[in-house]
C-alpha cells in the first residue's frame, strides 16, 4: 500500500504556472464549505451539503491530512486536489491488495473552465512521482462526467474498467508512472 507518511509530508508549496498548491490553513475554512455547499461541485459526487451543516461540520483548518493539496489562485482557494489510498473494499484496483493512490479533485464553479484542475492535477502528479517513484495513481469517475473523462485522459490515464457504483456507471483508469532516468 502506498503511503504518504512524515518523510514525504507536508511538502512545500507547490508552484505552477498561476497556482499554489499547498496544505490546507485555517483561512480555506471560507472555501472548503463554499466547495461541498455548491449544487454545482455535488453533482456528480452524491450532492450539495447543506451550508448550515458544513458551518458545524468543517473544522477549524479543514483538509490537514496527508494528500490533501488546498489549490490556490491569487492567494485565494479555488479547489482542492486529493492523493489517497483507495479502498480495498471497492471496486476498482491494479493490484491484487489494493490500496493504490486515488487522484481526486474538486473546484469552485467558477474557476471551472480555466484548465486549473489539468494545471494543478499535473503538479501535483509530478510531485507524487518524486516522492514515491514508481507507484502508479488511479482514478474513478462517472463515466457520464465529459469533463472529468477529458482530464483523464489529458493527465495520462489509460481505462482498465468500467463498473456500476453509486448508482452510476464509473470510469476506472491508472496512470503508470514514467521510468526515472538518472
Amino acid at each position: 500500500m502506498t503511503v504518504l507518511g512524515p518523510d514525504t509530508w507536508p511538502p512545500a508549496p507547490i508552484a505552477t504556472e498561476r497556482l499554489v498548491l499547498r496544505a490546507s490553513e485555517a483561512r480555506d475554512r471560507a472555501g472548503f464549505v463554499e466547495l461541498f455547499a455548491s449544487p454545482e461541485v455535488g453533482t456528480y459526487i452524491g450532492g450539495a451539503r447543506p451550508r448550515d451543516e458544513l458551518e458545524h461540520a468543517v473544522p477549524e483548518v479543514p483538509g490537514r491530512r496527508p494528500g490533501a493539496f488546498v489549490v490556490t489562485l491569487d492567494d485565494a482557494m479555488i479547489g482542492l486536489v486529493t492523493l489517497d489510498p483507495r479502498g480495498a473494499d471497492r471496486r476498482g484496483h491494479v493490484r491484487p491488495e489494493g490500496g493504490e493512490t486515488e487522484l481526486g479533485y474538486l473546484f469552485l464553479p467558477a474557476a471551472w473552465g480555466h484548465g486549473y484542475a489539468a494545471e494543478a492535477c499535473a503538479a501535483a502528479l509530478d510531485w507524487f512521482a518524486g516522492a514515491l517513484p514508481g507507484e502508479p495513481v488511479v482514478l474513478s469517475t462517472r463515466s457520464a462526467n465529459d469533463r472529468a473523462m477529458r482530464l483523464a485522459a489529458k493527465l495520462g490515464f489509460t481505462e482498465v474498467e468500467r463498473f456500476e457504483e453509486y448508482g452510476a456507471e464509473q470510469w476506472f483508469g491508472v496512470r503508470n508512472p514514467v521510468p526515472r532516468t538518472a
